[in-house]
């Protein structure tokens, strides 16, 4: 097997097939149908501004936040990319107020995977020009093969994860993803459509000099994540650490995987149970990053343990380098959980 950097994501998936525990031409014909999705999201982003793609859409999705042009646009591709490729017998978005089951004969489907995403991550930055993202998860069916999909097969625990990724649509558009055997980036070549591995072997440090939160909530904030901001703000060792928030959830857990850092979503007063979705956002980001050789909590339990409930059930978010997520944890602990 080969990890060259002008390998192709087409060659790496059949490289690599034999890695993947459930290997299956359906498998890779799954990815394959994911990159291609990416590759026409991401030609329309770098639209954004010449054609009508920016602004809000005029709805509210099921979270009661204002969706966005490119939010229902890139919905719909995945969607519709995943339901043509008849690759997979269900889908959940966070656009979408349910799941989708996708029928074949006899209104069964004899597919084995269902994929949950968040089509455009930090799509209110397009109009500013900030980089944005895909998130993806997929998960092997529970129901039996050949029967509808149920709510069953999407409220897994993220530790059932086969694989997760993220697309993010920057100054270049990078796919990285895993199947449970470390993390691999793919940068587009925009001039001939292909991705070519870029960051091989993926790893974020155990330690880092990044804090990644919003700042200007400090004061809804539960008291061990003050307690932990005024640690990196402490001119002490190696300390202050550096504050850097973009408020794109992919283009900041991005940037820490390859500088090393932390990512905070906490609850708040405004938010008393998290901001960020346990099934769309937390559970790929933290499988990815777990697999880099960094930690994903939600300030006292691992993310990927948590049994999920609803389909956009909210959690808090503590993903990163290792240590400075169980430095966190520890303020965290001085207060009991509520």
């Amino acid at each position: 097997m080969t990890t060259e950097r002008n390998q192709t994501l087409g060659e790496f998936i059949i490289d690599k097939q034999e890695d993947f525990k459930y290997s299956s031409g359906e498998f890779t014909r799954l990815i394959n149908s994911l990159r291609l999705a990416a590759k026409v999201v991401s030609h329309q982003v770098n639209q954004a501004g010449l054609v009508d793609i920016v602004g809000a859409f005029g709805k509210q999705n099921v979270q009661g936040e204002q969706q966005q042009k490119l939010d229902v646009y890139a919905n719909e591709v995945f969607i519709k990319t995943l339901i043509n490729r008849e690759i997979v017998c269900g889908i959940a978005s966070e656009e979408e107020d349910d799941f989708i089951a996708i029928k074949g004969k006899n209104g069964g489907n004899d597919n084995k995977y269902v994929v949950l995403m968040d089509p455009l991550d930090g799509s209110s930055n397009i109009d500013v020009n900030v980089s944005v993202g895909t998130i993806f998860s997929i998960y092997r069916r529970v129901t039996p093969i050949g029967t509808p999909v149920t709510q069953e097969d999407f409220l897994q625990k993220g530790s059932n994860q086969v694989a997760a990724g993220y697309i993010v649509y920057g100054s270049s558009t990078m796919l990285v993803y895993t199947t449970g055997n470390g993390v691999n980036g793919f940068t587009l070549n925009p001039a001939i459509g292909t991705f070519y591995l870029s960051h091989p072997n993926m790893s974020i440090s155990q330690d880092g000099h990044i804090y990644s939160i919003n700042e200007g909530n400090y004061v809804h904030f539960p008291q061990g994540v003050k307690d932990y901001i005024k640690y990196c703000q402490a001119e002490e060792n190696d300390r202050p650490y550096t504050s850097r928030y973009i408020g794109s959830l992919v283009s900041d857990i991005h940037r820490n995987i390859l500088k090393g850092g932390i990512y905070i979503y906490p609850t708040s007063t405004k938010a008393p149970k998290g901001k960020l979705r346990l099934l769309y956002e937390c559970n790929p980001i933290a499988y990815i990053v777990e697999q880099a050789g960094g930690k994903a909590s939600d300030g006292y339990n691992r993310i990927m343990d948590i049994e999920p409930t609803e389909l956009h059930q909210r959690v808090p978010f503590f993903c990163g380098s290792k240590n400075m997520v169980e430095k966190a944890e520890e303020f965290m602990a001085q207060y009991p959980q509520i």
